[in-house]
């Protein structure tokens, strides 16, 4: 994720981390070079464009921007909805710690806490399509079964039996054990939420509809600009592609949040968050630091 001040005039212009200017860079450029061989083509032979109208250009363009915004609208919700879960993971995580100081004994309340740090990493590294058991088993007191289908769910399941043990053995209260199941049972939502956002995709006929159309708009558009606009229309031609093409890239980037790329969530720095606060609880001083930006982007 982009974290930096509010760029001035000069970074607006030049800026280009977190920008998708590098990545739709080719593209624009190469519907700017047709847009020239067609400018060219119209001022050799200016009877092939003088019956071109602009008119059915104006109403496409009219329509792409409204299905281009539905789409990122839709993209964004995803990457919202990630975030309040990733929210929602630190306050279940809190609210576990406060609720765990029922447990005096540090030597069964501490494996609890840690686990929970097992479960954040897990589930990250599931998110991300990494090794969830080489990620959650630094904390993880017992050997993780890598053979399980779902790693992260079986660390949730080991915290759950130890406070299960726990209330069978008359050290915390069958209240108190229903109110540490409800923090377990939210935590399960919060995995459920975000695997569905990572395997849900948008429709693929609705994301190939909108590519194909924004590549003919933009290698059309050139014929008819070409005889009322003469050299302009490479320019004006760059700058609608620049905003169609970059458009379609965030909408990309987007979709699907918990990855590595610029403006994707911060899930290491939230699950570092995490990491301090356990620790912090279980009365460690020397913390691990928190994630900063590097070059304005925090992983």
């Amino acid at each position: 994720m982009i974290v930096r001040p509010k760029p001035n005039l000069i970074g607006i212009l030049f800026s280009l981390k977190g920008s998708i200017a590098k990545r739709i860079a080719l593209r624009s450029l190469l519907v700017t070079l047709l847009a020239s061989v067609i400018v060219l083509v119209e001022t050799l032979h200016p009877a092939y464009f003088s019956k071109v109208n602009a008119t059915p250009f104006t109403l496409l363009g009219l329509s792409l921007s409204i299905f281009m915004s539905f789409r990122n609208n839709a993209c964004y919700d995803r990457w919202w909805e990630g975030r309040k879960q990733m929210g929602q993971l630190i306050i279940e995580v809190r609210s576990l710690i406060r609720e765990t100081l029922i447990i005096k004994d540090s030597a069964e309340r501490a494996p609890l806490l840690r686990e929970l740090c097992g479960f954040a990493h897990g589930l990250i590294a599931r998110l991300r399509v990494e090794d969830e058991a080489a990620a959650a088993q630094p904390w993880v007191t017992e050997v993780i079964d890598e053979r399980h289908p779902n790693i992260t769910d079986s660390v949730l399941q080991g915290i759950g039996a130890r406070c299960s043990s726990l209330a069978e053995s008359g050290r915390i209260s069958e209240w108190r054990y229903t109110q540490l199941e409800t923090r377990l049972v939210s935590l399960s939502q919060v995995q459920a939420a975000c695997e569905r956002i990572k395997s849900t995709p948008l429709p693929y006929p609705y994301t190939l509809l909108l590519h194909r159309t924004i590549y003919l708009f933009c290698i059309l558009l050139p014929f008819a600009m070409a005889e009322p606009l003469g050299w302009l229309t490479p320019i004006f031609t760059a700058i609608v592609s620049y905003t169609f093409f970059g458009l379609d890239e965030i909408g990309d980037d987007l979709e699907d949040p918990f990855g590595f790329d610029e403006n994707d969530l911060p899930c290491s720095a939230i699950v570092r968050t995490l990491e301090r606060e356990v620790l912090a609880a279980l009365g460690q001083t020397e913390l691990p630091p928190p994630l900063a930006p590097v070059e304005y982007v925090l992983s």
